[in-house]
């Protein structure tokens, strides 16, 4: 998978990048990424990338001409992912959840586009195919929602994680919350395992985590259980 992330701070993602599972998928190149200062595609001498917004109001908004001038270069790659699937993060995106997870994992490329300010120029959603937002609330910029996303969608993309049956056990991957997880030891401070994950009848051990898995969601998203679990 290719993955570019078009930006006015690239570095922002050195460090994630290099960590943890992404860095290892890179390493192993399973996945690309490449981040895009946006300010190359700026015009003037300071490479401004923002301006008033018509109508008046706070704050500044992020201007058309460089986002176009991004995304017309990206696509004129020749690459064998293809253009990609184009995706703005912003506050009044559709919400990102496992789903849009395993949707963009099976896509060969992504372009993610990181807005800043009061927003981009609403012009540049003509060029983009989603719009995406992590939750309800605002951040200072699309970068840590970028960061989400691939997060997210990474360690989907096969090879990624070392044991593929990971993915598929956690939670919202089957409709619920995960059920509780125990390592050793088995009594620390008082603190016991319960006994049937220690009893060796994985018939028993299935069902006590399908019953648990259902009470913690019960009690902490009662609204997943709106739909059957899958």
């Amino acid at each position: 998978m290719l993955v570019d992330i078009i930006t006015i701070f690239p570095d922002l993602f050195d460090s994630p990048l290099r960590s943890s599972l992404l860095g290892k998928a890179g390493e192993r190149g399973l996945i690309e990424v490449r981040t895009h200062d946006l300010r190359q595609w700026a015009k003037g001498r300071h490479r401004s990338v923002d301006d008033a917004p018509f109508g008046g109001g706070a704050g500044m908004v992020m201007t058309p001409e460089p986002w176009f001038e991004a995304l017309d270069a990206l696509e004129a790659e020749e690459r064998p992912e293809g253009r990609g699937r184009v995706v703005q993060l912003a506050p009044d995106g559709a919400r990102f959840d496992q789903a849009a997870a395993v949707r963009l994992a099976a896509e060969p490329r992504l372009v993610l586009c990181c807005g800043r300010y009061e927003g981009i120029d609403e012009r540049v959603r003509t060029r983009v195919d989603e719009v995406l937002s992590i939750g309800d609330y605002v951040l200072a910029g699309g970068e840590t929602a970028a960061l989400v996303v691939l997060d997210a969608v990474a360690r989907l993309v096969p090879g990624v994680m070392g044991n593929a049956e990971s993915a598929a056990d956690e939670s919202f991957s089957s409709g619920l919350l995960e059920y509780p997880q125990y390592t050793r030891p088995a009594v620390f401070r008082g603190l016991e395992v319960p006994d049937v994950l220690r009893s060796g009848d994985h018939g028993a051990v299935d069902r006590w985590r399908r019953e648990q898995a259902l009470e913690r969601t019960r009690k902490v998203r009662p609204d997943l259980l709106e739909e059957p679990p899958r």
